[in-house]
């Protein structure tokens, strides 16, 4: 039988690795990796340092192990994301009796403002609008998978995971709906709380009933499933889908390169190297200014959180980012005759 002081021992790859494992049991893939991310530099500072066991932790070496992370060039969000995880393994260490009760709490989490904390990036519904223009009157790009992809998640304003989950059964063309739905081990992020139904317009629709009937690589995934979007070994993956999104959102597909750059020559046109691009946009960005034009066209917030599958705070805190002028005229039907000799109070 093992020594019994031996068990209540764990390095702390041993302790990160057992955490996440933990992890995956309760929460999303999505959500595990984004654990083992940010733990990945914990580990290996600790290697670095020569921390061999999580009981040899204390508030010095916590200092010290922020101080690596403020000082490493990372954004005040990944910095709180890195030690937010710490904090919650050193809990796990603290309930399986591998680390000193009280530690958890020695790990500051830094506050940080609203504009720390949300990115202002997003793609412009003027861009959005100039780039939906340009694939929808090539002949050449029309109902390609980067043109249902901008379609998608502009017009939807989903996560990608959401999309990704879609199978081909999901789409009614005649409807013109997806039905969204929770099928592990695709996966949305708050499971049966994401699921809905999602209409989309004819110009949509027709895109992407282009790609199933033209284009869409007729494949079925690992667990016999057929999905939406596919390419020729399955389901696509999320990578797939960002670098997609990265690709049609590149301005050289409609105007002169910003960057004085030959589309024909330029490595950034590459699916692997599209982030690379300057100008280019993230799904995640997509998703914003989806969302922030949503709000724009006078959709209530209640009714665009649902559309998205975000709580309505959520969307006021982190997703809708109006310009000045945006806010004014959101503004402008309650405002623009306002005048006390008017006014009946």
């Amino acid at each position: 039988m093992p020594d019994r002081n031996s068990r209540r021992d764990l390095s702390p790859v041993e302790a990160a690795e057992r955490f996440i494992a933990r992890r995956e049991n309760e929460n999303a893939s999505r959500t595990v990796r984004s654990y083992r991310n940010r733990l990945n530099d914990f580990v290996h500072w600790a290697d670095e340092n020569e921390v061999e066991t999580m009981r040899e932790l204390d508030g010095w070496l916590i200092d010290e192990y922020t101080r690596y992370v403020q000082s490493d060039g990372n954004a005040p969000t990944t910095v709180k994301g890195k030690l937010s995880a710490l904090r919650q393994l050193l809990e796990y260490c603290v309930s399986i009796e591998v680390a000193d009760e009280g530690l958890p709490q020695k790990v500051e989490i830094p506050s940080l403002s609203r504009s720390e904390e949300t990115s202002d990036e997003k793609l412009d519904s003027d861009d959005a609008r100039q780039l939906l223009s340009f694939f929808r009157d090539s002949t050449k790009h029309y109902g390609t998978i980067q043109h249902v992809i901008l379609e998608l998640v502009w017009h939807v304003g989903g996560r990608i995971g959401c999309f990704r989950a879609l199978d081909l059964e999901d789409w009614h063309p005649d409807e013109r709906k997806l039905e969204f739905r929770h099928r592990p081990p695709t996966r949305l992020k708050k499971e049966e709380e994401h699921e809905r139904n999602v209409l989309v317009a004819e110009p949509v629709a027709e895109a992407l009933q282009f790609w199933v009937e033209r284009e869409r690589p007729s494949k079925r995934d690992e667990n016999g499933r057929n999905p939406l979007l596919t390419t020729n070994h399955g389901r696509a993956s999320e990578s797939s889908i960002r670098c997609w999104a990265y690709q049609a959102t590149q301005p050289c597909l409609y105007t002169a390169c910003p960057h004085n750059r030959k589309r024909d020559t330029c490595e950034f046109t590459q699916r692997v190297k599209s982030s690379r691009c300057p100008s280019s946009r993230s799904p995640h960005a997509i998703r914003t200014g989806s969302i922030t034009w949503q709000l724009n066209c006078g959709i209530s917030y209640i009714r665009v959180a649902k559309r998205v599958a975000a709580e309505p705070e959520t969307i006021r805190r982190y997703y809708d980012k109006p310009n000045y002028d945006e806010e004014l005229e959101r503004r402008r039907p309650d405002t623009e005759d306002l005048d006390v000799l008017d006014a009946p109070f």
